[in-house]
Protein backbone atom coordinates (compact mmCIF):
# COMPACT_ATOMS: atom_id res chain seq x y z
CA UNK A 1 0.00 0.00 0.00
CA UNK A 2 0.98 3.67 -0.58
CA UNK A 3 1.87 5.79 2.33
CA UNK A 4 -1.02 7.84 1.14
CA UNK A 5 -4.04 7.07 -0.79
CA UNK A 6 -5.64 10.57 -0.53
CA UNK A 7 -8.46 12.61 1.68
CA UNK A 8 -11.56 11.16 1.78
CA UNK A 9 -14.55 14.26 2.38
CA UNK A 10 -17.05 13.14 4.37
CA UNK A 11 -20.77 14.74 5.56
CA UNK A 12 -22.35 13.76 8.67
CA UNK A 13 -24.82 11.50 6.60
CA UNK A 14 -22.34 9.00 5.83
CA UNK A 15 -21.01 8.50 9.51
CA UNK A 16 -21.26 4.69 10.51
CA UNK A 17 -22.14 4.95 14.16
CA UNK A 18 -21.17 7.63 16.58
CA UNK A 19 -18.66 9.62 14.41
CA UNK A 20 -16.77 7.23 12.63
CA UNK A 21 -16.24 6.17 8.85
CA UNK A 22 -15.06 2.79 7.88
CA UNK A 23 -11.84 1.93 5.70
CA UNK A 24 -11.75 0.66 2.89
CA UNK A 25 -14.66 2.23 1.54
CA UNK A 26 -16.92 1.30 -0.87
CA UNK A 27 -15.61 3.07 -3.58
CA UNK A 28 -12.26 1.29 -2.80
CA UNK A 29 -11.26 -0.56 -5.78
CA UNK A 30 -11.10 -4.36 -4.95
CA UNK A 31 -7.37 -5.16 -5.32
CA UNK A 32 -6.44 -2.15 -2.63
CA UNK A 33 -8.96 -3.85 0.19
CA UNK A 34 -7.26 -4.73 3.82
CA UNK A 35 -9.27 -5.37 7.21
CA UNK A 36 -12.21 -2.83 7.58
CA UNK A 37 -11.06 -0.57 10.45
CA UNK A 38 -13.45 2.03 11.94
CA UNK A 39 -11.63 5.38 11.82
CA UNK A 40 -13.20 8.34 14.45
CA UNK A 41 -13.64 11.72 12.51
CA UNK A 42 -15.98 13.04 15.45
CA UNK A 43 -13.34 13.76 18.10
CA UNK A 44 -10.81 15.81 15.88
CA UNK A 45 -12.18 16.33 12.35
CA UNK A 46 -10.47 13.83 10.77
CA UNK A 47 -8.56 10.73 11.05
CA UNK A 48 -6.32 8.49 8.77
CA UNK A 49 -6.32 5.10 8.04
CA UNK A 50 -3.77 2.64 9.18
CA UNK A 51 -3.27 0.31 6.34
CA UNK A 52 -3.80 2.79 3.20
CA UNK A 53 -2.85 6.16 4.70
CA UNK A 54 -6.58 7.36 3.31
CA UNK A 55 -7.32 10.21 5.35
CA UNK A 56 -10.90 11.12 6.22
CA UNK A 57 -11.74 14.38 7.04
CA UNK A 58 -15.39 15.27 7.67
CA UNK A 59 -16.65 18.23 5.02
CA UNK A 60 -16.48 21.72 5.69
CA UNK A 61 -19.13 23.17 8.03
CA UNK A 62 -20.35 19.32 8.92
CA UNK A 63 -21.75 18.94 13.02
CA UNK A 64 -21.54 15.53 14.39
CA UNK A 65 -24.25 14.94 16.94
CA UNK A 66 -23.03 12.16 19.11
CA UNK A 67 -24.87 10.57 21.84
Amino acid sequence: MSDSQGIVEVSGRELQGPGVVFCPNPKMALWSNHPRVFIDVASTGEGKCPYCGTVYKLKSGEKVALH
